[in-house]
């Protein structure tokens, strides 16, 4: 009788090594049909990327690629709406986030001491984007159900997905909660609601010129998420990069059928600093379509990228995790307490 050695569960391997910026690819499939040891060796790789890098790559996660492409091919019809259409969608305030945004409107380039408010002002982001959050009476979402059937169906297939998008963001806080030696369910009351903020963004095609004339113009600026976590589906085309320990931006390569999850600020201040929030920005892919190399008439085609925004509920106060701070951890709490509404405000207030 034959013994076949045990199979050691690896549930992460590298997507992205380079200029010391390590973001893994994590097989999330055994966090759901896996032993209690393999489920708890995921949650330890994930916590462990959100420590490091701010990023890792998500697969078998739950959404087939099937709901992902339909999502997409309907966003790509929606930007393509005449643009009264879409500026009749328009959004309006901090406190509701949804609706339409023009090219131009949102500003992300962080403002520090290597950047000012003069640089953030002269080069907009290239992007237009559509905000879409849970449905409530008194901040409703902005459809173009009122338009014809195309825009009924968009709102199908967007509600559906905000709801998957929710369940997702539950499970990998949960994944969260054991890599940090916390009770599975320690988030879940923290999320119930699902006041997530479902982006769709449209980079169009721009001229290489565009890009030769402005050294410093990108399609979306060097930037950090706010919230909790984000999930980040990408096209083929590319453009994302992460800012690496060097300073340096690293190419963050689209994978076929994965999300890319990063921590955002909120999760950083929550987690008291152990959880790194990374900067990265959006720019033209590494290569154009175009007439022909060098004559300076090149364009770089339109991208698509779908941003899921996972958030605490608006009235939960955000406060040090326990484990993060005291005699223990060796540190003080850094920040004060704040309801995850009145920090996300801020932000999105000094944005736009």
């Amino acid at each position: 009788m034959s013994s076949d050695p045990v199979q050691e569960i690896h549930p992460a391997s590298t997507a992205v090594d380079q200029d010391e910026l390590k973001i893994p690819l994590i097989d999330f499939g055994p966090f759901f049909t896996g032993t209690p040891s393999d489920k708890h060796a995921v949650a330890l790789s994930i916590t462990e990327a959100f420590k490091t890098s701010g990023f890792l790559y998500l697969k078998s996660h739950g959404i087939p690629p099937s709901v992902v492409s339909r999502v997409f091919a309907s966003s790509a019809r929606f930007f393509a709406r005449p643009q009264n259409q879409k500026d009749a969608l328009g959004w309006t305030t901090p406190q509701s986030n949804r609706g339409y945004v023009a090219i131009g409107r949102e500003k992300l380039t962080t403002v520090d001491e290597t950047n000012s408010d003069t640089l953030r002002a002269s080069v907009p982001d290239i992007k237009e984007t559509m905000e879409i959050g849970r449905e409530v009476k008194d901040q409703p979402n902005h459809w173009p159900d009122l338009f014809d059937d195309d825009g009924k169906d968009f709102k199908e297939i967007m509600q559906a997905f905000f709801e998957m998008g929710k369940t997702l963001h539950k499970h990998i806080m949960q994944a969260i909660a054991l890599g940090m030696n916390l009770p599975e369910h320690f988030f879940d009351d923290f999320i119930g609601v699902g006041d997530n903020n479902l982006r769709l963004l449209h980079y169009p095609p721009v001229s290489q010129e565009v890009f030769q004339n402005n050294p410093n113009q990108v399609r979306a600026g060097e930037h950090s998420d706010y919230g909790s976590i984000t999930l980040l589906f990408q096209d083929r085309h590319g453009g994302l990069q992460v800012r690496s320990p060097k300073g340096t931006f690293v190419d963050a390569t689209p994978i076929a059928d994965t999300i890319v999850v990063n921590a955002g600020d909120l999760l950083a201040r929550w987690s008291n600093d152990t959880i790194k929030s990374t900067r990265h920005r959006v720019i033209q892919p590494p290569r154009p379509v175009g007439e022909s190399p060098g004559d300076g008439h090149q364009t770089y085609p339109a991208r698509y990228s779908i941003a899921y925004f996972c958030n605490p509920d608006d009235d939960k106060l955000i406060e040090a995790l326990p484990g993060t701070y005291g005699e223990a951890a060796q540190v003080d709490k850094k920040y004060s307490d704040i309801t995850a509404g009145e920090y996300l405000v801020q932000r999105l207030t000094a944005t736009y």
